[in-house]
């Protein structure tokens, strides 16, 4: 049995074609250029991404070679203090006797150490005379550039008539737990007690 035999015409054939390569144009839109497209769009993304992510990166280390090249200038100045490890007091309090030796008379008067992670801060309230305000200020001076990290606050300065200046300050010295050891005078981190509480 024969169903519908016939020869196609030639308009018939040719839209045929037409149809057919418009199959194969969806067929490949769908499944070649639409998945080319999309992983280009996703490349330009990851680079964009990562062309962002080197500027950070380049930006940072920028930044930590300029602080290397102001560190080694301090170093070759020899104007760096350094933080020494926990338990440093002995060696603090022998600095303090000795740039105190030009002071007539003096006092020192160290708070409780306290922790907030890894810095330790020692902090003393100092009193001392010197026969001249240049004196005075030599000793701050050896203080604040000497060999341990030292902050001073709160300065006051009081000149009698005859030049004696009697100076009374807050300072601080910073140690590290790296290298430390700890023993009974260290106290609680703060922060991790600050953490702890919130």
């Amino acid at each position: 049995m024969k169903i519908m035999s016939r020869n196609f015409t030639r308009t018939e054939k040719i839209l045929l074609l037409v149809l057919a390569l418009i199959l194969v144009g969806l067929v490949y839109y769908k499944l070649v250029d639409q998945n080319v497209r999309s992983s280009i769009a996703s490349s330009e993304a990851e680079k964009q991404s990562l062309e962002t992510e080197l500027l950070a990166v380049q930006t940072r280390v920028a930044n930590l070679e300029k602080m290397q090249n102001e560190v080694d200038d301090l170093i070759g100045s020899g104007e760096a203090s350094r933080m020494e490890s926990y338990n440093n007091s002995k060696a603090e309090v022998a600095f303090l006797n000795d740039i105190l030796s030009e002071a007539g008379d003096y006092s020192v008067e160290f708070s409780e150490v306290t922790r907030n992670g890894d810095q330790i801060r020692r902090a003393f309230t100092l009193q001392y005379k010197t026969p001249t305000y240049r004196a005075a200020e030599d000793i701050m001076a050896k203080l604040c550039s000497g060999e341990y990290r030292c902050l001073i606050g709160d300065v006051n300065c009081t000149i009698a008539d005859d030049g004696v200046t009697t100076a009374k300050m807050m300072a601080t010295f910073y140690e590290t737990m790296v290298g430390g050891t700890p023993d009974s005078g260290l106290p609680e981190d703060a922060a991790k007690t600050k953490n702890v509480t919130e």
